[in-house]
């Protein structure tokens, strides 16, 4: 995310691009809802594992706008169609970019969408939610049932990027709003406050704990030094790579050549 050589994709990734196999975790993608039919072939492998009670469980987010993709729907069908063990988590937060659901989508309940695929929907904006839903939709899942829609009900509150200033479309009225009556952190803290988990002064010590620990983090990675641009190529292709050199330092490179069949 900040270039460096030590990163999760040596740099070459940004906020979409976070990637790390060793904790299960595939990344996102810079193409609008492409990574859902990859989370789609995650869960055919462990279907062909063992699909009447799967182990793992492959799980692929995406929004109300990537909702509408095409790919979105050709991963569903081959889902149903293999009773794959993959959970459809929609982050609804009413809008895709600066476009309103009801504006771009005819079916706005997009847990309805999946047709053959049955799906729930939960308040995002609630932990606990949530996490029921999620255990809910993971024990589907593993029973053999197949793939599952799980909708999330949430709000964006900040711009869907650095140049969106979300001024357009909405008021910070309409913002406020939602944060007085359905802020998941502040409803979260309360509730643990009022069931006795955790007290307002142990509840600002962590706080200050992980405010410490994200700004250690920050300066660790910010220690590490800047990829080298030759790292934008690498890591293209699968297995052996070529490499060709322009004389003007340009590093080019190809597929290997095919493997000749038996």
């Amino acid at each position: 995310m900040f270039g460096r050589q030590g990163g999760s994709s040596k740099g070459k990734g940004g906020s979409m691009h976070m990637y790390s196999t060793k904790h299960g975790f595939y990344g996102g993608n810079g193409i609008v809802g492409a990574q859902v039919p990859i989370g789609a072939g995650l869960a055919w492998k462990f279907a062909m594992e063992n699909r009447d009670s799967p182990k793992h469980v492959a799980v692929t987010f995406f929004g109300d706008g990537a909702a509408n993709q095409g790919q979105v729907y050709e991963a569903l069908n081959i889902a149903a169609l293999q009773r794959i063990p993959c959970i459809f988590c929609i982050e609804n937060n009413q809008f895709g970019m600066g476009t309103s659901k009801k504006r771009a989508s005819y079916q706005p309940e997009f847990y309805r969408r999946g047709d053959y695929v049955p799906g729930i929907k939960v308040d995002g904006m609630d932990v606990l939610a949530v996490q029921e839903g999620t255990r809910w939709a993971k024990n589907w899942c593993q029973s053999g049932k197949g793939p599952v829609f799980l909708e999330f009900d949430s709000y964006r509150y900040m711009g869907h990027s650095m140049s969106d200033p979300d001024s357009q479309y909405r008021s910070k009225s309409d913002i406020q709003t939602v944060k007085n009556e359905r802020d998941c952190v502040r409803k979260m803290k309360e509730f643990m406050v009022q069931e006795g988990i955790m007290t307002d002064e142990e509840m600002s010590a962590l706080e200050k704990k992980v405010k410490k620990e994200v700004d250690q983090d920050l300066q660790r990675a910010q220690k590490h030094p800047l990829s080298h641009a030759d790292e934008l190529y690498t890591d293209i292709y699968v297995g052996e790579q070529y490499e060709h050199r322009s004389p003007q330092g340009r590093v080019y490179v190809q597929a290997p050549p095919p493997k000749a069949r038996n």
